[in-house]
C-alpha cells in the first residue's frame, strides 16, 4: 500500500493548517472512492468535514448509498437537485450552440455524448466551491491513481479540487483502505461507475479492466496484450493536458 490511512490523515491536516483553511468539503457519489475521501477527512478534521451530494438525472441507488455513507460515518450532508440547472443549461447550450456558422458545425455530432455528460462533473465543482467557500473548507477530490494516470476524470469538473487524498493510490489500494477504516461492504463491492449516464460503468467506457490497468502501472507493459499496452500509453499521452497547469507561450 503507498500510504496507509493515518498517514493521509495527517497530510490532510497539514494541508488544511497551510490553507488556513477550517475543513473539506466532498462530493459523495455513492461510490467506494468518495466514501474513503470522505472517511480521511473526518479522521484529519473530525467536526468539521461535509459531504455533498448533487445528484443530476443520476441513479437513485447512488444517491442511496451516499447517504448511507454520511450516516454511517456520522457526517453532516447536503443534498442539491441539479436536474432543473442542468436541463435549462443544457437547452440554452444547445441552441447557441446551433446557431454558430455552418462550416464550424460540419462534422460535428449533433448527438455526442461527452460534451454532454461533461456538464454534469462542471456544474457538480461548481456546486462543492459554493459550499466550500461559504465554510472557509477545502474541496477535497476522488480521483485515484488509476484514473488520474489515464486522465479518466474530467477537466475542470471532478478534476476541479484542492487536493487529492488519494491520487497515490491505485483502485485495489483504494479497496484496502476501504476495508481498513469500516467503509460499508455494499459500496465497496459496488461496480465501479462515473454516473455520466445509465448503465455507464467505468470499467466498459475505459475499455479495459481496472486490475489490467493496475498490472501495467506496477509491473510494466509487457503484463498486458500489446494492444492493451498501446491503448492505455495513447491515454496517458492525450491526457497529459488534464494533469498540468495550461501553457503559456515561451
Amino acid at each position: 500500500m503507498t500510504s496507509g490511512a493515518d498517514d493521509i490523515a495527517a497530510w490532510l491536516r497539514q494541508r488544511m493548517a497551510a490553507a488556513g483553511a477550517r475543513g473539506f468539503a466532498v462530493g459523495l457519489s455513492g461510490g467506494i472512492d468518495s466514501a474513503v475521501v470522505i472517511r480521511l477527512c473526518q479522521m484529519a478534521a473530525p467536526d468539521n468535514v461535509v459531504g455533498v451530494i448533487l445528484p443530476c438525472h443520476s441513479d437513485p441507488g447512488d444517491e442511496a448509498d451516499a447517504k448511507l455513507v454520511a450516516d454511517h460515518f456520522g457526517i453532516p450532508a447536503i443534498t442539491v437537485d441539479l436536474a432543473p440547472a442542468y436541463d435549462l443549461l443544457l437547452s440554452d447550450l444547445k441552441a447557441a450552440t446551433a446557431q454558430l456558422p455552418s462550416s464550424q458545425l460540419a462534422g460535428r455530432d449533433a448527438e455526442a455524448r461527452l460534451p454532454v455528460a461533461n456538464v454534469k462533473p462542471r456544474l457538480r465543482m461548481t456546486s462543492l466551491y459554493y459550499v466550500a467557500n461559504s465554510l472557509n473548507y477545502l474541496v477535497a477530490g476522488t480521483g485515484n491513481r488509476s484514473e488520474l494516470t489515464i486522465g479518466y476524470f474530467t477537466k475542470y469538473g471532478d478534476g476541479g479540487v484542492d487536493l487529492l487524498p488519494i491520487g497515490k493510490l491505485l483502485k485495489s489500494e483504494v479497496r484496502a483502505v476501504a476495508r481498513e477504516i469500516g467503509v460499508p461492504a455494499s459500496v465497496i463491492d459496488k461496480t465501479p461507475s462515473a454516473g455520466l449516464w445509465v448503465g455507464q460503468t467505468d470499467e466498459a467506457e475505459m475499455g479495459f479492466s481496472y486490475n489490467d490497468l493496475e498490472n501495467y502501472l506496477t509491473r510494466g507493459p509487457d503484463t498486458v496484450p500489446p494492444a492493451l499496452a498501446l491503448r492505455i500509453e495513447r491515454l496517458v499521452r492525450v491526457s497529459d493536458h488534464k494533469r498540468a497547469l495550461a501553457p503559456t507561450p515561451d
